[in-house]
């Protein structure tokens, strides 16, 4: 408990008033002392959705040429995810690019190296979530099917990541108090009451992107297999306790 310097005044009839006002410090006067800390929860969960990242890259000698020909392959690879079960709410645009595509030329032995316009690039990618992971592999294979060229990642999440995160607050806080405690007995102390608690989350990370595998006569290629494997949840608190003497 933090006790103030107290400052005394007198003043009455007769009494020469002083000159200035004295403070007087309690000769047992007493500091609070704390312990601070930070502590970790993890906690481990089966995801499931998975968010599949798709794209079309298309090249052609005019920036026209280019994009009308991603439009046509984009809108076959749409429509085979959406055949495989995914509604359109789950499908979104999230990158779309045209480039002109150049060619670095040697110009050999005194004459300066060129850039020579080759063409132009269209790019456009798609996100799509699914909501049952063991579809994705069959997701992915139909998209690449029907002309998608470049698969960036996967990643796996959950519908509902709150209740996890809260089971990892309990886990921090309550090893914040052991860690309290420890420390306080070591201290020859014991430990009072919480006085400040705060917290940080850590977004679960994603899994390791897959590459497109080499094409193959649909009739021999194997599906894409997909291993969601857990996610981690950490939380983290920091906390403020009294310090007290022991008894």
């Amino acid at each position: 408990m933090t006790r103030k310097a107290a400052v005394l005044t007198v003043f009455g009839l007769g009494w020469p008033a002083p000159a200035a006002p004295q403070q007087v410090l309690p000769a047992s006067a007493d500091l609070v002392r704390t312990i601070s800390l930070a502590a970790t929860g993890t906690v481990r969960r089966a995801p499931d959705q998975a968010v599949v990242s798709l794209a079309v890259e298309t090249r052609a000698p005019t920036a026209r040429q280019a994009a009308q020909q991603n439009a046509q392959k984009m809108d076959a690879v749409i429509k085979a995810i959406r055949a495989a079960g995914i509604p359109a709410e789950r499908i979104q645009t999230e990158g779309y690019n045209l480039n002109p595509d150049y060619t670095f030329v040697n110009g050999g032995p005194g004459r300066p190296n060129e850039q020579r316009l080759v063409g132009y690039v269209a790019d456009n990618t798609v996100r799509v979530v699914v909501d049952t992971i063991g579809r994705a592999g069959a997701v992915v294979d139909a998209a690449i099917a029907a002309g998608a060229n470049r698969a960036n990642g996967i990643s796996y999440q959950l519908r509902d990541p709150d209740g996890a995160r809260r089971d990892a607050l309990r886990l921090a806080v309550a090893a914040a108090r052991k860690d309290a405690e420890a420390l306080a007995e070591a201290a020859g102390q014991t430990l009072g009451p919480l006085l400040q608690l705060s917290t940080g989350y850590q977004e679960p990370q994603p899994r390791p992107m897959f590459a497109v595998r080499a094409e193959m006569p649909a009739a021999t290629a194997a599906p894409t297999p997909v291993e969601p494997g857990q996610l981690e949840i950490t939380a983290t608190v920091s906390a403020v306790y009294r310090l007290q003497s022991a008894q």
